[in-house]
């Protein structure tokens, strides 16, 4: 089979299209003809280096995000069968194969029948930042109907399914975000109210809409300076979930305010094959939800090949994407 693979660490030049075996099915697996993927952070993250704790076995075959057609199914696989649309997070880090490939061996467990009513290049846009979405808002954070839940980056990966996800749980959405486009984007997405960071500070946000009290939870998909933005954001015994947290932190405002903080880090059942059927759990029931039209994907307008691996990752690197960026087999 084809494939776009890293023999080393570096920037997105280092991609090579090379031949390469075609995995085997084996027990508890499936095997998937790809037809497309996305690209996250933690992708570009590995190609680097700078998270080479993750990385795959040179040559690398990188990327999680899959959509694509059952082409095998392993002994003991019964949930699906050879010719299944399928969608998963299932691989791309260190013990597995990548999705930037014609084909990609997955544990059965972390897939699921992708939504009726999307592309394959729209299910391909999904699985993780759905999974950290909803392991954050409704795993941990145990968000309920009528609750105030503040996302911040709206239109990113992560930010724009939390916005969709707390909605369609009954919560009373507020999202931030850095421009009129991207405020109305959160507002089209299900955001009761989109909030322009840079018009406004925390304390005057907080103050509008909450009568100074804080929200019940705050969602914060940024790291860095924002968490700490996001403790002073929450109210008396709120929660703050983050998913980002790789940093030295001053705790003393969640000790001052009584805050609980969970931290999302959804790539562990795949590293630690722990808890792998929940993420075929949850995919399984976000189909249902995007195919009633309560979530969608907000893809990037660039769409690249796999033979554009190196373009594609320097383009979610510049920063000026909106959404997903997707790459079609």
């Amino acid at each position: 089979m084809k494939a776009q693979v890293i023999k080393e660490f570096g920037n997105a030049s280092v991609f090579q299209t090379v031949e390469l075996p075609r995995p085997e099915v084996i027990p508890g697996h499936v095997l998937i003809r790809v037809a497309a993927t996305s690209i996250n952070p933690v992708d570009y993250k590995i190609r680097r280096g700078s998270a080479s704790a993750l990385a795959p076995a040179f040559p690398a075959v990188l990327q999680g995000d899959v959509a694509g057609v059952i082409e095998e199914v392993g002994e003991g696989v019964t949930s699906f069968k050879s010719g299944d649309e399928v969608y998963a997070c299932a691989g791309g880090v260190k013990g597995t194969g990548g999705a930037l490939a014609d084909y990609m061996l997955a544990d059965a467990d972390l897939v699921a029948l992708k939504p009726k009513s999307l592309t394959m290049l729209e299910a391909a846009a999904l699985p993780l930042v759905s999974l950290t979405a909803w392991e954050g808002l409704i795993d941990k954070a145990q968000i309920q109907p009528g609750q105030t839940v503040l996302v911040h980056a709206a239109t990113g990966g992560v930010g724009h399914i939390g916005i969709q996800i707390a909605k369609a749980f009954g919560a009373k959405v507020f999202a931030t975000a850095s421009s009129d486009q991207k405020l109305e984007l959160a507002r089209k997405l299900g955001a009761d109210v989109a909030i322009n960071y840079r018009q406004q500070t925390i304390e005057e946000y907080v103050a509008e809409y909450t009568d100074g009290k804080g929200f019940d939870v705050v969602f914060d998909t940024v790291g860095g300076e924002n968490l700490t933005k996001s403790f002073a954001a929450a109210k008396l015994n709120g929660k703050v979930v983050s998913i980002s947290t790789s940093q030295t932190y001053d705790l003393s405002p969640l000790h001052r305010k009584g805050l609980s903080l969970h931290v999302v880090f959804m790539l562990i059942p795949m590293l630690h094959n722990l808890g792998r059927a929940h993420h075929g759990k949850i995919l399984t029931e976000l189909a249902k939800l995007v195919d009633e039209g309560k979530i969608f994907p907000l893809i990037d307008p660039k769409e690249f090949s796999f033979d554009q691996a190196e373009l594609a990752h320097r383009h979610l690197e510049s920063g000026q994407t909106i959404g997903k960026v997707v790459l079609q087999a």
